[in-house]
Order: C-alpha cells, then structure tokens, then sequence
C-alpha cells in the first residue's frame, strides 16, 4: 500500500511537460506560403537575401532569451549564440547585417506586419490576421 501511495505522490508532483509552437510568420507581400528548415536555415543565416520575387528579406529577430527564441534557433540546429557570429561574420566581410532585434515578441508581430518581406517568429497564440504563416515549430514548454 506504501508503494502505492508513493506513486500517487511521485506522480502529482511532476508536472508533465507540455507542447506549443512557434509560428514562423512574414509580410503579406512574401512571395511564399511555407518554409521548409533548409530554406528558413539560409534565410536566417544570410545565405539566401532575397525573395523569389526578387524582393528584399527582413529578418526579425527576439533580443531577450526565451523558450520561443531557443525552440526556433534549436530547430535550426544552431545555438543563438552560434547565429549571431555568423551574423557578425556576415557583416564583417560585407555579405549581410544581422538581423533586426526586437524587445517582445508582440514587437516581432507588429514589424513584420508594416514591413515588406518581413519574416519572424513568435509563439503560435500570438499570430493574428496582419501576417502570413509559413511554417510552425512544435517544442517542449515547462
């Protein structure tokens, strides 16, 4: 009877961890209705610059640290950190500026709704109709 009662006590106080996504969104005016990770990869890395319809990509991307900005650069495959001197590297050689950094996610939402060929990521509960979305992004959450 211990035994059961210990697992009724083991199990009420671990919390199961839940799943929610990120949502990749971007302007109205991008010339793509979904991204794949490869493509997202060489968007984010500088690689690819422009649209396929020739028009310029704005990166959008979250300052503070938080489990949307991990999740989306995990799904990458690089460390926040790793990204931002591929961006320093990029600049340094002339090939590209980082991305625009941002405060909050719902500043991620607002200026990539008001800029052409703006793409960003936000929690998939924040998206609204202003934007366009190209791909979600499923993490663990505590």
């Amino acid at each position: 009877m211990k035994t059961f009662w210990l697992c009724i006590l083991l199990f009420a106080t671990v919390a199961p961890a839940s799943s929610a996504e990120v949502a990749v969104i971007a302007h109205p005016s991008v010339p793509a209705d979904q991204l794949d990770k490869s493509r997202l990869f060489d968007l984010y890395t500088g690689e690819v610059r422009e649209w396929n319809n020739g028009s310029l990509v704005v990166l959008i991307d979250l300052k503070p640290k938080s489990e949307v900005k991990e999740a989306f650069y995990d799904y990458l495959g690089k460390s926040a950190s790793r990204m931002k001197s591929i961006w320093m590297k990029n600049m340094l050689t002339g090939e590209g500026q980082p991305p625009v950094s941002v405060e909050s996610q719902e500043a991620i939402l607002e200026r990539v709704a008001s800029t052409p060929g703006a793409i960003g990521y936000i929690d998939r509960r924040l998206v609204t109709d202003q934007v366009v979305t190209l791909t979600f992004i499923t993490y663990e959450n505590d």
